[in-house]
């Protein structure tokens, strides 16, 4: 079922000068803004971008995070990254890969881990919300 392809996105982005620190390479802290932009892509393709998980009443926080560097980003580097839905039932796990455009090489694994938060009352919920398996066309 996660084979589907509106369960996985992915983005090209262009290393910018102010991402680099001075050693020339990519400032760790800003891979995670990388996975964030594939992120929303991914979920805009089922319907369920910020706004739309907002309006639903449900938060959505970053409660786990991880990375694994295996090569350097440098300033103008073209890169892919592909983000993937890999868990939803309970929490919503996006796993991600950064890939270099021109070689091909995967630079870059990581996830995320996001738990649904009632807005209004702002306790977890510990089984994802009816609305993300409405929007992602799938049963519980």
């Amino acid at each position: 079922m996660l084979n589907d392809p509106r369960f996985t996105a992915e983005v090209e982005l262009s290393i910018a000068f102010h991402d680099i620190d001075m050693m020339g390479v990519v400032w760790h802290g800003n891979y995670f803004r990388y996975f964030e932009i594939a992120r929303e892509a991914l979920l805009n393709q089922f319907d369920y971008g910020y706004r739309q998980m907002k309006a639903s009443g449900y938060l959505w926080p970053v409660v786990d995070t991880r990375v694994k560097y295996r090569h350097a980003l440098t300033f103008e580097q073209r890169i892919r990254v592909r983000a993937r839905v890999e868990e939803y039932e309970n929490r919503l796990r996006i796993g991600y890969e950064i890939f270099d455009v021109e070689s091909g090489q995967r630079t870059t694994t990581g996830y995320t881990i996001q738990v649904a938060v009632e807005e209004h009352s702002r306790e977890l919920c510990f089984v994802s919300p009816p609305v993300l398996f409405e929007r992602m066309g799938v049963t519980p």
